[in-house]
């Protein structure tokens, strides 16, 4: 199992989500597909058309840099963060 850490402005848009959840997959995609099974709708809300992140989700495994096709081994940890911009 792989620990998912979401952020709360994605998480409050899921009725019964919780910002640190649990799901089996081996890429960032599977884990990503996991919770939109949980959750239909997560997907959209992550992943561009192509398939890609959103330019605005950063995703990091083990507090490395990853996208879509990164490889997850069991007992990692995943955080989900927007980006943020302003002055």
């Amino acid at each position: 199992m792989t620990v998912i850490v979401l952020p709360r402005s994605l998480v409050v848009l899921f009725p019964g989500a919780e910002r640190r959840v649990t799901a089996d997959g081996s890429t960032v995609a599977e884990l990503i597909d996991a919770l939109d099974r949980r959750w239909p709708g997560v997907r959209d809300r992550l992943c561009a058309r192509g398939p890609a992140l959103r330019e605005f989700i950063n995703v990091y495994v083990d507090g490395q840099p990853a996208d879509l096709g990164t490889a997850v081994a069991p007992g990692s940890t995943v955080h989900v963060l927007p980006a943020v911009a302003g002055g």
